[in-house]
């Protein structure tokens, strides 16, 4: 297998420091009943991670803060205005925030790029219609909910009703913070619940705007915003025993913490944590598919995604080939400013989440893994928080490129010799949220898709959401599952009403009169 050198940074990567998509808020508040709260907690430098520069001051929420947006969303879900609200009133409401979305959409996307670095082109065109159309989704789907009816048993009929949960704590990621946080906050008022977010620490600005622009749809106290870090704001929401429910997406070891922080309250929690997914590329597929759907895999959105295929297993006949197309097309990606529309890979969301990338390069072949491309910081210290896209053949499946969530743009490589080989390298992993299957075999599709101990299998696509369906993960990929009949059962309380069809005929205690009366 012939390895490609590493070429120098193209030129307009050396050029000065890249300009802010927008002009930032200068301090980020929370956003509680409808209003801005200033929190009691420290203040936190913002950066953009496209310069490396603080653009803004975020203000974290303490538990004084936290306890004030629960007690905003009890009372807004108490009145019976909302949680009672008509089906077509809700739906209209949802359609509003759809469009809300979509009349600010370039305002939006320029303060996620801000956050994430995210490329801009990529947030207008998927991210942000994405985010839009949570809110539709579940607009359509409450509009066809139903109940469940039973007359088995005989003289009775028995109803089963779902009614909101309550009060639900909404804890978004930084990698995809409109699109992952939307669905959340669509599932959870479609079903008459008022909600609590806290977004990213890292990534608060488009989160904040749209909790502003909503104002004028929704009723205070529905949506209430709580900023801080996760052992400060995000416990204090977690663990609050006015919370009903907690939705969280974000990593294993804080999705740990999570639970147990919500156990002490019985809280019940959906978890969409981490990822090393395989994918499982066979000589039976189509070819430069299979390659164009590897690289879309785990470079796409920065490479941080939960969803990344990052374990490339690739047959052993087209291994050497494979392997070398996809390196050549590794070094040909343009890494830059997140703003222009050739850039395909912008700046990693932190300095300490793009050093922790780089350790791997730097530690590969200590680890016993043999890098391909890549490895290395673009930029200097003083400029963004770029790196080069990097592969590495690994030296087993045990190898910790292999083994540990990387979250960036950052791929492994196995062969394999049979189907056999391929499942028990795949499913040889403490996690379980997607794989990926590449063949145009049937019998290997279905044997594949059948083996695979994940929450969801993509054949021959990259990635795809049916709303509709279950998605979640086995294993320490998570608990539970988000989608339309899954955030149904999660957001409501089912309630079972029993009546008789025709009065009864009941035994009559105490009714017996005593022989001494």
């Amino acid at each position: 297998m012939k390895l490609l050198p590493l070429e120098n940074q193209r030129a307009y990567l050396k050029m000065s420091i890249f300009q802010n998509p927008i002009e930032p808020p200068k301090i980020i508040k929370g956003w509680i009943d409808n209003k801005e709260n200033h929190g009691s907690g420290v203040e936190m430098p913002v950066f953009y991670p496209g310069n490396g520069q603080q653009v803004s001051v975020l203000i974290e929420d303490t538990a004084e803060d936290v306890d004030k947006a629960v007690q905003s969303a009890r009372k807004a879900f108490e009145a019976t205005s909302w949680r009672k609200l008509s089906v077509e009133k809700r739906i209209e409401i949802l359609e509003s925030c759809r469009q809300v979305i979509l009349d600010n959409i370039e305002e939006l996307a320029r303060l996620e790029c801000l956050g994430t670095g995210l490329i801009l082109r990529e947030i207008k065109g998927f991210h942000l219609h994405r985010a839009a159309y949570n809110f539709r989704f579940f607009a359509q789907y409450i509009s066809q909910a139903h109940g469940e009816r039973y007359d088995n048993t005989d003289g009775y009929l028995t109803l089963v009703n779902r009614e909101p949960a309550g009060v639900v704590g909404l804890i978004a990621p930084w990698n995809a913070p409109m699109a992952l946080a939307t669905m959340k906050i669509a599932a959870a008022i479609a079903f008459g619940n008022c909600a609590i977010l806290k977004p990213s620490e890292q990534t608060p600005f488009s989160l904040v705007r749209l909790a502003n622009l909503l104002k004028d749809i929704l009723p205070d106290g529905v949506l209430n915003l709580v900023n801080g870090r996760g052992p400060v704001t995000g416990a204090h929401l977690v663990g609050h025993p006015g919370v009903d429910r907690i939705s969280f997406t974000g990593g294993t070891i804080t999705g740990r913490q999570v639970m147990m922080a919500a156990g002490k309250q019985l809280t019940p929690c959906t978890m969409e944590l981490g990822g090393k997914s395989a994918n499982i590329v066979f000589a039976s597929a189509d070819y430069q598919r299979a390659l164009d759907g590897a690289l879309i895999g785990i470079f796409s959105n920065n490479g941080q995604q939960c969803l990344a295929g990052s374990r490339i297993l690739v047959e052993a006949k087209i291994f050497d080939q494979f392997v070398e197309e996809f390196a050549r097309r590794t070094k040909n990606i343009i890494v830059g400013d997140p703003l222009k529309e050739e850039t395909e890979i912008g700046p990693i969301a932190s300095k300490q989440h793009m050093e922790r990338i780089l350790s791997f390069a730097k530690n590969a072949e200590r680890d016993g893994d043999k890098l391909l491309v890549g490895g290395n910081r673009l930029m200097e210290e003083k400029d963004g928080y770029f790196i080069e896209p990097t592969a590495v053949l690994a030296n087993s499946n045990n190898s910790r490129s292999c083994q540990e969530e990387i979250f960036g743009p950052f791929a492994s490589f196995i062969p394999f010799k049979s189907e056999e080989e391929a499942i028990s390298i795949a499913n040889d992993t403490e996690f379980g949220l997607v794989s990926y299957v590449w063949s145009d075999h049937l019998p290997t599709i279905m044997k594949m898709s059948d083996a695979m101990r994940s929450g969801v299998v993509w054949v021959n696509t990259p990635m795809m959401r049916e709303l509709r369906a279950p998605f979640g993960g086995f294993h320490n990929s998570g608990v539970g599952r988000e989608g339309g009949y899954s955030c149904e059962q999660f957001y409501t309380e089912e309630k079972t009403v029993s009546i008789p069809k025709t009065p009864l005929n009941l035994k009559k205690f105490g009714d017996k009169v005593s022989e001494s009366e």
